[in-house]
C-alpha cells in the first residue's frame, strides 16, 4: 500500500503489513545517516519506488532522524555499492560524508578492512581508514575530480559529485543561511535540479563553512561535497597561495581537502577527510 500522508504521523496508522527492520546511525561532523544493510537486496525494492516512507524514516520527530538515508548494496565488480536518498526521500547525488560514513559502517560488517573501491552514483571511490576506535574511524574518501570552474557575481560553481555554489563573506556567523540559501538553491541559472549553496569565511587559521543542503532544503551541520567545493574555491581565488590542502570548520565539526592542481581549473586526486562516529543502532518497523 502506498501513501503519501499529509501528516508524517498518519502514515504509523495507515501503512500495514509493516517489516521490523535493523538499522545504524552514523554521523559525519554532525551530518548524520541511517544506513542499511541491503545485500539480500529486499529494502530497495521497498523504498526506492516509496519516498514517504525515507522521508518519515528521516523524519527528526515521527521518525529516526538524519539528513539522508543509505543503502549497502552488493556490487558485482567492487566491495559494495552505496546508493544515497536524501531526507526529501529521493535519491540524491553523491555525498561526501555519507560516504565516509558507509566506509565505516562496511569495516563494521566485515566487508572490507582498511581500504576499498566502491560504487557510488556519480561512479567508483577508493576510501581508507587511516585511524579507528570503537564507535569512531577516521575515513579518508577519494572525490570527483572538478574539470571546471565557473564564476558569477563573486560567486563559484562546481560539480563535486553534487553541484555546489560558493560564496565567501565577512560575517558567516550571522548570515541567515536558509533564507539567504534557499533564494540560491531556486536560481534560473541552474535549472529545475538546483544547486546546494555554501557561505564561507576565511579566518587565520581554517575556512568557515554553512552549507544549505537541496533535498534536505535546510542547513545541514555539514555536507562533505560542500566543504570539498569551498576548499577547491579557496585555492581557485588563490586565498590558500600553493597550499593543497585545506582544514574546513564546519557546523559540525573539522573537515580536511587535499588535492593537486595540474592545470587551470582542473583539481584531481581530491581527498575528504574526518570522523565517521557510529551513534547507534536498532530496530523500526518499516512500512510496506
Amino acid at each position: 500500500m502506498k501513501y503519501s500522508p499529509k501528516d508524517p504521523i498518519d502514515s504509523f496508522y495507515l501503512f500495514h503489513d509493516n517489516m521490523l527492520i535493523q538499522f545504524y546511525k552514523y554521523q559525519g561532523a554532525g551530518n548524520d545517516f541511517i544506513i542499511l544493510d541491503d545485500r539480500e537486496n529486499t529494502l530497495h525494492p521497498r523504498l526506492s519506488p516509496n519516498p514517504e516512507i525515507i522521508s518519515l524514516l528521516c523524519n527528526r520527530r515521527f521518525g529516526i532522524g538524519a539528513d539522508g538515508l543509505m543503502l549497502l548494496r552488493k556490487d558485482n565488480k567492487l566491495d559494495f555499492q552505496m546508493v544515497y536518498f536524501n531526507s526529501d526521500g529521493y535519491e540524491g547525488s553523491m555525498c561526501g560524508n555519507g560516504g565516509r560514513c558507509m566506509v565505516a559502517f562496511a569495516k563494521e560488517l566485515g566487508i572490507i578492512r582498511t581500504q576499498t573501491l566502491f560504487q557510488a552514483v556519480d561512479g567508483p571511490h577508493n576510501a581508507s581508514i587511516i585511524q579507528s576506535s570503537d564507535n569512531e574511524m577516521i575515513v579518508s574518501l577519494q572525490m570527483g575530480n572538478v574539470r571546471q570552474i565557473t564564476e558569477t557575481n563573486n560567486r563559484l560553481f562546481m560539480d563535486t559529485g553534487s553541484p555546489h555554489l560558493v560564496q565567501f563573506i565577512h560575517d558567516i556567523k550571522n548570515i541567515d543561511v536558509n533564507d539567504e540559501g534557499k533564494k540560491l538553491r531556486y536560481s534560473r541559472e541552474f535549472g529545475e535540479g538546483g544547486t546546494n549553496v555554501n557561505f564561507a569565511q576565511l579566518t587565520h587559521q581554517q575556512i568557515l563553512v554553512r552549507t544549505y543542503e537541496r533535498g534536505v532544503e535546510q542547513e545541514t551541520l555539514a555536507c562533505g561535497t560542500g566543504v570539498t567545493a569551498v576548499a577547491i574555491a579557496a585555492h581557485y581565488k588563490g586565498f590558500l597561495a600553493t597550499k593543497t590542502s585545506s582544514e574546513i570548520k564546519a557546523q559540525g565539526g573539522v573537515l580536511r581537502v587535499s588535492f593537486s592542481n595540474p592545470a587551470p581549473q582542473v583539481y584531481e586526486d581530491v581527498f575528504l577527510e574526518g570522523p565517521a562516529v557510529k551513534v547507534f543502532k536498532g530496530e523500526i518497523q518499516l512500512p510496506a
